[in-house]
């Protein structure tokens, strides 16, 4: 009778284990491992193992993450949209280097051109300048001599050499932006030049390789 109720109780288990939806594995602040058919709460959001009724994991939840954890996921984030958007433009400005300029000696003409124009932007501010100057240099002379007859300086005369010395600054402040400028172009366009050989030398390593493969 014993055996027969044992049997019995075998067989119910094994029926009903099945019934079980899901199964639980997780770790409590111990270390210590636990299962059950519910997790408690304050485990839900800390890591643990979804099972079948065969004990086998069928999911894996990872623990909630901390304000900081999620922090550092959004800056890391907006660190490989900032490289993805750099890589994008890198490889916009070549296209539009090979589209724009055949060859090197291209490249030198365009740069030269530029380097000329702004050059003589500087030429024409130094030769305002030195007008300028000049013209200072003369009224001053004026405001001497008028003294010297102990008569009455014109006010326009000082107003004169005012505006003169305003366009003296103004003119360098000028000279000193295309100098810059100067600079900026001739930095911009070695670089390039720079570029355009290491593309040119990519592409023809391309048509090398693939004249090889073809068999040519």
């Amino acid at each position: 009778m014993r055996f027969t109720f044992l049997t019995f109780s075998v067989v119910l288990l094994a029926y009903a284990f099945p019934l079980q939806a899901k199964m639980y594995k997780w770790v409590d602040e111990n270390g210590q491992v636990h299962f059950g058919d519910r997790i408690p709460t304050k485990y839900v959001v800390k890591e643990h193992d979804e099972l079948n009724e065969h004990g086998v994991k069928t999911r894996h939840r990872e623990a909630a993450k901390t304000p900081e954890q999620l922090a550092e996921e959004r800056r890391q984030e907006r660190e490989r949209k900032k490289a993805e958007l750099i890589e994008k433009k890198k490889k916009q400005r070549d296209r539009v280097l090979l589209d724009t300029y055949t060859t090197e000696r291209d490249l030198i003409v365009a740069r030269d051109s530029r380097l000329d124009a702004v050059n003589s932007q500087i030429r024409l501010a130094k030769s305002i300048i030195s007008d300028s100057n000049n013209k200072i240099e003369s009224m001053e002379q004026q405001v001497t001599q008028i003294k010297a007859s102990n008569r009455e300086v014109p006010a326009d005369l000082y107003e004169r050499i005012d505006n003169e010395k305003q366009q003296v600054t103004v003119q360098a402040m000028v000279m000193e932006n295309h100098k810059k400028r100067s600079i900026e172009i001739a930095e911009q366009f070695n670089g390039y030049i720079e570029r355009f050989k290491v593309l040119k030398a990519e592409q023809k390593a391309k048509r090398e390789r693939l004249a090889k493969e073809r068999g040519y």
